[in-house]
């Protein structure tokens, strides 16, 4: 991508790197510690201009009217570099036929102070967060080119109108374009944001609406550029080795055996725990390193399996101690007094992320600074990281988002790789060094989704209705790996997400008269990180698979036990009700078909499925359709949001068939995709979707549907077998997904 637009002076930096640092790679895909970021005057573009046809920090005008849309969200397949042109175009009112984008680097945007705002993508976060000052980012380009307009014909600017980047003035018939005019608006002082008034969404004609994406073509004809491709002049390949067991050391290493194999340039001590051999190609690091000897000393986690995991979790399920987070009344008292009393203990394992491109990146250190080329979901860490581990001061460091084969919340606050690469590239200075994880080491030797156990108990009357509910979650914490700071008196908020009382990002769809809800923190030696959804799908399939199990021991219907408990929370029983519709919720369904149902909100949008599946007397599950209901407030692409949905059931099916991460003697027993099968393109349904915005709120996208997939399909199995299925991934337990 060229970059020479928007070159900015370096040496205008003068922030702190450790404050920067602490701040920046504290912010991980899934989770924020809510960096703060005003509409800052440099984003109107008060700070010096660079080049001509810049009107401001967003949008870039070419004499031919061509027009530049930049953005630094991470583009990883989910769209949001189409949606945030998307919303800028809007407001600019230009011919979205002559778009394109840019993404400036982490050392630019820094150099600006951060006029293009926070560069993390993960949550479900890129549009939503930055959706308000990108727009007003178009409405200010917009005002000053048709004031640069207005000005060249001297009329007043109330008279010119604007269609597709061509401005006209009625009264005296002329025209003009926005690439004629961008020269003269560049030099205009930009409006006050506050002033700009945002159109409303029922005027939009570009947002909104299912445009084709931007980032398609190369893709197709494979001119794209991923990580993993990039060639640079001079550049030499790296492949690592990581010790087995985490928590593991090095002790050593005998280069002899292999600094005579052909193309290798050195063996390296990496870290504690880490060898790198360096090479012309990566195929030759690679072979070299296979038959490097390594001695290893892999410590006490070595004792460690799945079967001491599981006790240690099934501990915290009994264990004594102040665990509430949530306290509503007495929900033990009321549930040990019911007349009926419902039980249940569910179980999900450890999955990683087995993204399509594995963990890689390239660094280059000279004596002046450091640079990088990353796949990375937040280039502020990154740059923070090359910063730190290089020594380099952060204006002489910068840092290319390269788009991602894969993010899922792996290239986040995890910059584990990154940091990797800088220590090897400090042995070869003024060298490019692209290094590239195997996909036996990015398989075992990932940030997992955390395993975790459940308790769930629920009170019920004579007449089936609930009396209080309790869940006790025992499991890992995400934050102890990542952000040990927000955990407060060591209860972890983050692990019970989707249970919260608060409306906003994960509120629970359910009102109980009485509730209590328990997180147990059983840390183990693996390190966890977020996957798609985060926690939202451990705890989605483990509320909506027990409140199915409650309504069956109510002998009530799925949809209306939920319902009843749904009165107080109208968004989240509006998505309900419109996936029981479009669903066909209660019709008839062919012999030996049955119907599944679930609800869950995460990420600032409320999410609902129905399933239709069929299994054999031998277990085979056949998933024939699945419908899929989403608020999140506003859609800037119908058709990409649609796309996500579709997405999230591939990833959500293969996690509650297929994958599960054991550990063997203290590490990672699946290698590859022969010992960790993920699901085929035959195994997806038919997926239908009915989208509800309300307009009053601006929810996530690519995360929240995952979380309903599984109970969905789950709570379906239960209506064909009778069986309550608890724990995952099912194929370990008789079930197969064909």
């Amino acid at each position: 991508m060229n970059q020479s637009s928007i070159r900015t002076p370096r040496k205008s930096v003068n922030q702190s790197r450790r404050r920067f640092i602490v701040g920046t790679a504290s912010a991980g895909a899934g989770f924020s510690l809510g960096i703060a970021l005003p509409f800052s005057a440099a984003a109107q573009g008060t700070v010096p201009l660079k080049v001509p046809d810049e009107v401001n920090v967003w949008v870039v005008v070419k004499p031919d009217d061509t027009v530049v849309i930049r953005t630094v969200r991470s583009e990883m397949g989910q769209g949001t570099r189409t949606g945030l042109a998307q919303l800028v175009a809007e407001e600019l009112e230009c011919d979205w036929n002559k778009v394109t984008t840019q993404q400036p680097t982490a050392g630019q945007n820094l150099a600006r102070q951060r006029a293009w705002g926070a560069m993390a993508t993960g949550g479900s976060r890129g549009i939503r967060e930055s959706q308000d000052y990108i727009r007003r980012g178009g409405a200010a380009a917009r005002m000053m080119l048709l004031q640069a307009a207005a000005d060249q014909w001297k009329v007043p600017v109330s008279e010119l109108k604007v269609s597709k980047g061509t401005i006209t003035h009625a009264a005296s018939g002329r025209k003009t374009t926005y690439g004629k005019v961008a020269d003269a608006a560049a030099k205009l002082t930009p409006p006050d944001p506050k002033s700009i008034t945002l159109k409303k969404p029922q005027d939009w004609t570009i947002a909104g609406t299912a445009v084709k994406r931007l980032d398609t073509a190369n893709k197709v004809n494979g001119t794209k550029v991923y990580s993993i491709d990039l060639r640079l002049p001079g550049m030499l390949c790296a492949a690592i080795k990581s010790c087995p067991v985490f928590g593991g050391k090095l002790v050593s290493f005998d280069e002899s055996k292999v600094k005579s194999t052909r193309g290798v340039k050195g063996v390296v001590k990496v870290s504690d725990n880490a060898v790198a051999v360096v090479a012309d190609t990566w195929w030759r690091a690679k072979n070299a390193l296979e038959n490097l000897p390594i001695d290893w000393d892999l410590g006490p986690n070595a004792k460690v399996s799945s079967n001491t995991i599981a006790a240690q979790l099934r501990e915290g399920l009994d264990a004594d101690g102040d665990f509430w987070q949530r306290k509503e009344g007495d929900a033990p008292g009321a549930i040990a007094s019911a007349a009926k009393k419902v039980e249940a203990v569910y179980y999900t394992p450890f999955v990683a992320h087995t993204t399509m491109e594995p963990m890689n990146c390239t660094v280059k250190i000279t004596a002046n600074g450091a640079e990088a080329w990353v796949p990375t979901q937040n280039a502020e860490a990154s740059l923070a990281v090359l910063s730190e581990a290089s020594g380099k001061p952060l204006a002489n460091c910068d840092v290319h988002t390269m788009d991602l084969g894969g993010g899922l919340g792996r290239r986040g606050a995890t910059q584990d790789y990154l940091h990797q690469a800088v220590a090897i590239a400090k042995q070869f200075p003024d060298t490019p060094i692209k290094m590239v994880w195997s996909r036996e080491e990015d398989m075992t030797h990932d940030f997992y989704r955390p395993i975790g156990m459940a308790k769930l108990a629920c009170g019920l009357d004579d007449k089936g209705n609930v009396t209080g509910f309790q869940v006790r979650v025992s499991g890992q914490s995400i934050n102890a790996f990542l952000a040990p700071m927000a955990i407060k008196n060591n209860k972890d908020v983050r692990q019970l997400q989707g249970y919260y009382a608060e409306p906003g990002d994960a509120q629970l769809g359910y009102t109980f008269p009485a509730l209590l809800t328990e997180y147990v923190m059983r840390n183990t030696h693996v390190p966890v990180g977020p996957w798609r959804g985060v926690n939202t799908n451990q705890n989605g399939i483990y509320m909506e698979c027990f409140i199915e199990e409650c309504a069956k021991a109510a002998g009530r219907d799925s949809l209306e036990f939920r319902r009843a408990l749904m009165k107080e929370r109208p968004k989240h029983l509006a998505v309900l009700d419109a996936v029981a519709a479009k669903g066909d919720w209660g019709k008839p369904l062919p012999a030996g078909r049955h119907r599944g149902i679930a609800q869950f909100m995460g990420y600032g949008s409320y999410s609902a499925a129905t399933a239709e599946v069929s299994v054999s007397p031998n277990g085979e599950v056949k998933v024939h359709r699945m419908v899929f209901a989403l608020n999140s407030g506003h859609f800037v692409n119908p058709s990409q949001v649609k796309a996500q949905i579709e997405g999230s059931v591939g990833m959500a099916l293969s996690a509650t068939f297929n994958e599960d991460i054991t550990i063997e003697n203290g590490a990672v027993k699946e290698q590859n995709f022969n010992t960790y099968p993920l699901a085929r393109l035959k195994d997806i349904p038919k997926v239908e979707c009915v989208l509800v915005p309300t307009y009053d709120f601006w929810g996530g996208v690519g995360e929240p549907t995952i979380c309903v997939v599984g109970p969905a399909v789950i709570n379906a199995i239960f209506a064909a077998t009778g069986i309550p299925r608890r724990e995952l991934p099912l194929r370990k337990h008789g079930l197969t997904l064909v």
